[in-house]
């Protein structure tokens, strides 16, 4: 008889439950008292393909989609692979998901979020898509437009309304800067939006003249453009890699390193001042390095960005936001040189990436030793609710259709 190990096909799930020792941490340090604010968390959106399909305006595409077997796995119109990301099934929280028992008359989405930010001891969460995060490499530009209208118009009619706690950022379909502004346009005054988001895995250079148009209409709404990370396996400098470690690694920092190389180098934050720039989801330990080495190669060679007043390093930690997840905390005096550097206490967001498999939780901020009480606040809530214009912990209790506790 062979043994079945970890299968990853035991039979319900439980979100608060698998939280359980989250929401013991949060009740031990009184997260109740301040706000707190995950900028970076996520929901499987193919779950709810049908529904995101019926607000594709291309008729191919929405039969496409509507055609699709692939509901609760991912879309045919999406791009997918395996990278036995759950080390053969011991992180069997994805498929167990799906299994999780509902509440009658509110949206999946809906439901599962509210768990999880209770189970945390969150206040305010941003929610991000999952597989979509991909579209910025689909070969068909019009596929990454049409999904990513289509997603947001569901999120923003169909799950915002429900929770004042629940924000979003709208998606770009970056490789169309016509498509993302009017995008902006038509979702940025939404209730329930927070700013923009450009998924990272992209080969179109974020300096391209097109895209000034797109910088001037977020920076004259006071409105943040986040880069959102993700590792592309099929990268070609990321193929002769044989581990989803390898991979994850390098990928998830790699695309950002691009983007934001190209945004200092060409001044883009000279040209646009009062643009704010957030990096997700790539950790903090790649951003030092940056920093010096911009600083390094500019020093030696100024005449090639002629727009800057000041190193690249500057600009980094002036003009960028950066959210704390995956933080590398294995090396904490590495880490506390590093939240110096990057001036964490105004420009470091706490971000937990739940429920992906290498989630960090508040304790996360809250038990570094080198932080003061003001410090690990400000992070874990005082710099996003400044930066995304949020309501105070006060405010949003007593807001219209707040979950109950």
């Amino acid at each position: 008889m062979i043994r079945q190990i970890n299968s990853g096909q035991r039979l319900g799930f439980d979100t608060e439950r698998h939280l359980a020792h989250a929401t013991q941490q949060a009740k031990d340090r009184k997260y109740s008292d301040f706000l707190i604010v995950d900028t970076d968390a996520h929901h499987y959106e193919n779950y709810s393909m049908r529904d995101i399909a019926k607000y594709i305006e291309d008729p191919i595409l929405r039969h496409r989609m509507g055609g699709s077997d692939k509901y609760g796995k991912g879309s045919s119109l999406m791009i997918e692979y395996n990278q036995n990301q759950s080390v053969a099934g011991r992180i069997h929280r994805y498929p167990n998901m799906a299994k999780e028992e509902l509440v009658p008359g509110v949206p999946r989405d809906v439901t599962l979020i509210r768990r999880q930010m209770r189970g945390m001891g969150i206040d305010i969460q941003i929610q991000f898509p999952t597989p979509m995060l991909h579209l910025g490499m689909h070969p068909d530009t019009n596929v990454e437009t049409a999904l990513s209208w289509a997603y947001t118009r569901w999120f923003v009619e169909e799950v915002l309304p429900h929770d004042p706690a629940i924000k979003t950022l709208v998606f770009l379909p970056f490789n169309d800067p016509d498509a993302s502004l009017k995008a902006i346009r038509e979702f940025g005054d939404k209730p329930g939006v927070v700013g923009f988001m450009v998924t990272g895995a992209r080969y179109r250079p974020v300096h391209d003249n097109a895209y000034m148009k797109v910088y001037a209409e977020i920076e004259e709404r006071n409105m943040p453009l986040a880069f959102h990370a993700s590792a592309y396996p099929h990268e070609r400098v990321l193929e002769g890699m044989n581990k989803f470690l390898s991979v994850h690694a390098l990928g998830f920092v790699l695309y950002n390193m691009v983007h934001l190389t190209n945004m200092v180098i060409n001044g883009i934050p000279e040209r646009f001042p009062n643009l704010k720039v957030i990096w997700m989801e790539s950790g903090l330990a790649w951003v030092p390095f940056m920093m010096q080495r911009l600083d390094n190669e500019y020093m030696m060679r100024t005449s090639e960005a002629p727009l800057l007043k000041m190193k690249p390093s500057e600009y980094m930690r002036r003009n960028f936001y950066y959210t704390s997840q995956p933080i590398e905390a294995g090396d904490k005096a590495a880490l506390e040189c590093t939240m110096r550097m990057i001036n964490a206490e105004t420009q470091l967001l706490f971000s937990s990436d739940y429920p992906h498999w290498d989630f960090d939780l508040p304790s996360s901020i809250y038990d570094l030793p080198f932080l003061d009480e003001n410090q690990k606040r400000r992070i874990l809530g005082e710099n996003a609710r400044e930066l995304f214009n949020l309501p105070t912990l006060e405010e949003l209790r007593s807001a219209p259709g707040a979950a109950p506790d």
